[in-house]
């Protein structure tokens, strides 16, 4: 009787094994968290890679303030010959 009743959990277990492993579901062993069997069937993500810099922006602005600064950047224009000064309004 008790062969019997091993038999039959053995063959549970052993079924429950086999269904798990063609399931193909993550798991979580050992505190790692592994792919299920059909990880190669899916599509492929694409990540940017991280630029040099992480800041960009900044950067091309601390560049682009040097480069003024050294005369590297367009000169800033001045006119050769200042403006009139405005028409006096007409009195009332």
């Amino acid at each position: 009787m008790k062969s019997t009743r091993w038999l039959k959990g053995l063959g549970l277990a052993a079924l429950g094994m086999g269904l798990m492993g063609s399931i193909g579901c993550q798991t979580w062993v050992a505190g790692m968290t592994l792919p299920s069997g059909y990880y190669l069937e899916h599509r492929p993500q694409y990540f940017k890679p991280d630029p040099d810099f992480p800041l960009e922006k900044e950067l091309a602005t601390m560049q682009g303030q040097d480069a003024l600064i050294n005369g590297g950047g367009r000169p800033i224009e001045v006119p050769a010959v200042p403006a009139p000064p405005p028409a006096p309004l007409p009195p009332r």
